[in-house]
C-alpha cells in the first residue's frame, strides 16, 4: 500500500499515519508529487493540489483522494468517480476556526479595527473618526445553518445579537435549539444588519449575492464571506462597498485566489480582506490533518468509507451493518453476469429480512459493480458503479423485503435480450455463499474458482464430471447439485451443479464437460477474482 501526502500536514497526521508500518508513505510537496502517482493507491491533499482528469490519469492504482479539509473544490469529483476513486473530506474539522474568524470580521468592521490601526501605527490619535457600532442589538443573518453556521450562532449569541437564518435542508427543531428564527433568504436579505455567508457552493447558490440581491438589502448592512468566493458577485459588491449601500465586507475566500492586481474589489473602501486563512489555525489543521489519516486508516483497512462525497452516505454504524453482505453484493452480481446469456438491458436487487430495513444504496451500487465488471476492462467499483450503469442506459431497480425470508438475503436479477437470470446468496459465518440459481436452490462459497454447468436431470451426469474432471488432474474442492421442482411443460426437470476447483479450468476440460448430451451449459466463474 503506498501513500503519498502531497502536501504539508500537521507532524501528530503524520505520526499518526506512520504507525502504518507495512505501508510505503512517501512525503512530498504541490511542486514534487507528481513523479509518485503512478504506483500510489491513496493521495492526501488539502487546497493548493489540483487534482484534474490528467492527474488521475497518471495515477491508475488510485483508490482514495483524502482532503484535509471541509471543500473538494480542487478535486475533479466526476473524473474522479468516473475512475472509480473514492473522495473524502473533513467536514467540521475546522468549523470553530471558521466561526471565530467570522465573527473576528464582525467586531473588525463594527469598530473599524483595521483603519483605526493604521491610523495610530502612523502616529495619529483619531478618536472621534472611528465611532464604532455594538454588535448587541443587531440582527444577524446566517446564510447555511451547517456545521460552521451554527458555531457562528452559537458564539453571535453571546453578543446577544438577533440571529435568523436560512436553509432549506435544516428543520425547525434543530433551528429552535440553536435560538435561531428559520426565514426565507428574502426576508433574511431585508432584515439582517450583518450576513454571513455559510453555504455550499451549488448552481443554486453561485452568485447569491449579487446587485439584484444587494438591492433588497438594509442600507448600510455588512457582508461577511468565510466560505465560497463564488458566492458573491465581485463586481456588485465591489459597487456597493463604493456607492456605500454596503457599510463593510469582511472577505476570506474569492474567485480567483488570489484576486489579481488592480482588481476594483481591491481598491473598494471598507473592505477588509484575509488571504483564505478562516480555517488556518493550528488547532484546526491538526485536527483535518489526523481525521483524514484516521479516515483513510479506516478505509484501507477496514473498506469502511467515512464522509465520502462521490459514494452513497453511511454512517459507520451502518457500515457496520452492511459490510458482510457488501461482498456478497458484489459477488452475486458478477456470478450472475457469468452465468446470463444476452446483453443486459435491466438489473434489479432484491433484499430480504433486517438488511432490507438498512441504508441499501452501498449494497446496490457494488451488485451493479459485480454485473459491470464482465464487460468493462477499464475499472469498476461501487464508487462509479451508478454512472456507468447510466452510461450504458441500464435499468436499475430496488425491492425491500423485511419479511422476506428467515434469514437476510440478497436477490441479484439480470434481464437481458434473451431472458432472466436470477441469482441468491447470504452471509454464512461471515462468508459469501451461494443460495440459489434461477430458484434451484444450491449452495456453494462464492469465491475461488468454480465451474457452473445446466443440465438435464438424468443419471450419469455426476459421474461425467468426475470422471472428466480426474483425468484431467482437476481437483474437486466442493460439490453442490440442484434440480427444479417441477418441470416447464413439455420440457425434462432442469438441473444445476456448481463445482469448486483449486484453479481455473482450460476451455478444452469445459469443452469435454458438455460432451455429454444432457450438459447443456459449463462456464468458469471467479467471483472473488
Amino acid at each position: 500500500m503506498k501513500v503519498l501526502v502531497a502536501e504539508p500536514m500537521s507532524p501528530a497526521a503524520i505520526e499518526l499515519l506512520q504507525k502504518q508500518t507495512t505501508w510505503d508513505i512517501v512525503i512530498s510537496n504541490p511542486k514534487e508529487y507528481e513523479p509518485h502517482l503512478a504506483d500510489c493507491d491513496a493521495l492526501l491533499v488539502r487546497s493548493a493540489v489540483k487534482v484534474k482528469a490528467d492527474t488521475l490519469a497518471k495515477a491508475p492504482k488510485l483508490r482514495l483522494i483524502g482532503r484535509a479539509g471541509v471543500g473538494v473544490d480542487n478535486v475533479d469529483l466526476p473524473a474522479a468517480t468516473a475512475a472509480g476513486v473514492l473522495v473524502m473530506n473533513t467536514p467540521g474539522g475546522n468549523a470553530i476556526s471558521v466561526a471565530e474568524h467570522t465573527l473576528a470580521l464582525m467586531l473588525a468592521l463594527a469598530r473599524m479595527i483595521p483603519e483605526a490601526s493604521a491610523s495610530t501605527c502612523a502616529g495619529k490619535w483619531e478618536k472621534k473618526k472611528f465611532l464604532g457600532n455594538e454588535l448587541r442589538g443587531k440582527t444577524l443573518g446566517v446564510l447555511g445553518l451547517g456545521n460552521i453556521g451554527q458555531e457562528v450562532v452559537r458564539r453571535a449569541r453571546g453578543f446577544e445579537m438577533r440571529i435568523i437564518a436560512s436553509d432549506p435542508y435544516v428543520n425547525p427543531e434543530t433551528a429552535a435549539d440553536l435560538g435561531v428564527e428559520l426565514v426565507s433568504v428574502e426576508d433574511l436579505l431585508a432584515g439582517a444588519d450583518y450576513i454571513s455567508l455559510h453555504m455550499a457552493l451549488t448552481p443554486e447558490t453561485r452568485g447569491i449575492i449579487n446587485a439584484e440581491s444587494i438591492a433588497k438589502m438594509k442600507d448600510g448592512v455588512r457582508i461577511i464571506n468565510c466560505a465560497r468566493g463564488e458566492l458573491i458577485d465581485q463586481d456588485a459588491i465591489a459597487a456597493a462597498l463604493t456607492s456605500g449601500k454596503v457599510a463593510g465586507a469582511g472577505l476570506d475566500v474569492f474567485t480567483p485566489e488570489p484576486l489579481p492586481e488592480g482588481h476594483p474589489l481591491l481598491s473598494a473602501p471598507n473592505l477588509i480582506a484575509t488571504p483564505h486563512i478562516a480555517g488556518s489555525t493550528e488547532e484546526a489543521q491538526e485536527i483535518v490533518g489526523i481525521r483524514i489519516i484516521e479516515q483513510l486508516v479506516e478505509y484501507l483497512n477496514n473498506g469502511v468509507a467515512i464522509n465520502a462525497v462521490n459514494m452513497p452516505a453511511m454512517t459507520p454504524a451502518q457500515y457496520k451493518a452492511v459490510g458482510p453482505f457488501i461482498t456478497l453484493a458484489e459477488r452475486l452480481g458478477k456470478f450472475a453476469a457469468y452465468v446470463a446469456t444476452g446483453h443486459p438491458k435491466a438489473v434489479k436487487v432484491t433484499y430480504r429480512g433486517r438488511i432490507a430495513e438498512m441504508n441499501t444504496n452501498l449494497l446496490r451500487n457494488s451488485a451493479l459493480a459485480g454485473v459491470l465488471s464482465r464487460g468493462l476492462s477499464s475499472r469498476v467499483n461501487f464508487v462509479n458503479a451508478m454512472q456507468l450503469a447510466t452510461q450504458r442506459n441500464l435499468t436499475v431497480a430496488e425491492s425491500h423485503q423485511t419479511r422476506g425470508g428467515t434469514t437476510d438475503s440478497i436477490l441479484v436479477e439480470i434481464e437481458t435480450d434473451q431472458g432472466l437470470t436470477s441469482v441468491s446468496g447470504g452471509v454464512v459465518m461471515d462468508k459469501p455463499r451461494l443460495l440459489s440459481v434461477d430458484g434451484i436452490p444450491v449452495e456453494i462459497p462464492l469465491a475461488g474458482c468454480l465451474i457452473y454447468m445446466r443440465n438435464i436431470d438424468v443419471p450419469g451426469v455426476i459421474g461425467h464430471v468426475g470422471t472428466v474432471l480426474g483425468r484431467n488432474q482437476v481437483n474437486i474442492a466442493n460439490f453442490s447439485l440442484g434440480r427444479q421442482d417441477v418441470a416447464s411443460p413439455g420440457e425434462p426437470l432442469g438441473a444445476v451443479a456448481l463445482v469448486e476447483v483449486d484453479s481455473p479450468v482450460p476451455d478444452a476440460v469445459l469443452a469435454e464437460l458438455l460432451s455429454h448430451d444432457a450438459v447443456k451449459l459449463a462456464v468458469t466463474v471467479e467471483p472473488g477474482a
